[in-house]
């Protein structure tokens, strides 16, 4: 254990901020079904690299959101997930491969890069408007996917694409967990032929797991009793909150 949190370098207090970025992540999965990696992602980047932040959300979510898989089967549109799934076998290896080569602060912005666009389309109301077909729907995936391998932020293509209509939230829902439970298994295969799995990253999944299981159980409570309008703007704000802190030229302030 101790070896682990040497050779990753943590202080108490950036241990700490990692734990509890686990836990507001967790809690936005929970209660969406995606968004755990928006908020994850770049404050955790900030601290760890993404090289050892990507596989260790990953190991976390996949721990922790099994038990929701079960309840999705019978709500989810199989046929879009599979489609979607379809893409993400030629995104996700891409990009791995850029999560893996290219330079970790390249990575990070490119993080912040990615997300900033993605949440002002979300949060300006933009939706797909147009009828699903099954080539967008598996370049969709494809495009989720790629963003998945690089920082485990697929979520906002596919959330722009599957809310564009007045689809049931427990249908959207139930297709993100579900779509995510099977993408992930991809992004592990990828992750393990490309040694990400490091000894550092097993003992901050220990450590930070529980708190991800925490906030996925409260958040997951919280679905259908408050607000969903509320909530969504409460994500939103920890998004870009999460996205502004973590920007590259405040690393001289932490």
């Amino acid at each position: 254990m101790l070896a682990g949190l040497t050779a990753a370098g943590l202080s108490g207090p950036a241990l700490l901020a990692l734990v509890v970025t686990a836990f507001l992540s967790g809690l936005g999965r929970g209660f969406s079904g995606f968004g755990s990696a928006l908020i994850f992602m770049p404050l955790a980047s900030a601290v760890i690299s993404a090289q050892m932040a990507s596989p260790l959300l990953l190991i976390v979510e996949m721990i922790a959101a099994a038990g929701l898989v079960p309840g999705t089967l019978h709500l989810a549109n199989k046929r879009e997930v599979t489609l979607m799934v379809i893409g993400s076998l030629l995104g996700v290896p891409l990009g791995t491969l850029f999560l893996l080569y290219a330079d970790p602060l390249t990575v990070r912005w490119m993080i912040v890069g990615l997300i900033t666009p993605l949440l002002a389309l979300m949060m300006a109301g933009w939706r797909y408007p147009h009828q699903p077909t099954a080539p967008v729907t598996t370049a969709v995936g494809g495009i989720a996917g790629f963003f998945g391998g690089v920082a485990q932020v697929g979520g906002p293509p596919i959330a722009l694409y599957w809310l564009r209509d007045a689809t049931a939230a427990a249908v959207t829902r139930a297709s993100f967990i579900l779509y995510f439970a099977l993408a992930d298994l991809i992004i592990l295969a990828t992750y393990l032929w490309g040694g990400l799995f490091t000894q550092a990253v097993i003992v901050l999944a220990l450590i930070a797991g529980p708190a991800f299981g925490i906030g996925l159980w409260i958040g997951t409570h919280m679905f259908g009793l408050a607000s969903e309008t509320t909530f969504r703007r409460v994500c939103y704000a920890m998004i870009a909150a999460s996205a502004l802190v973590s920007l590259p030229i405040f690393d001289g302030l932490r």
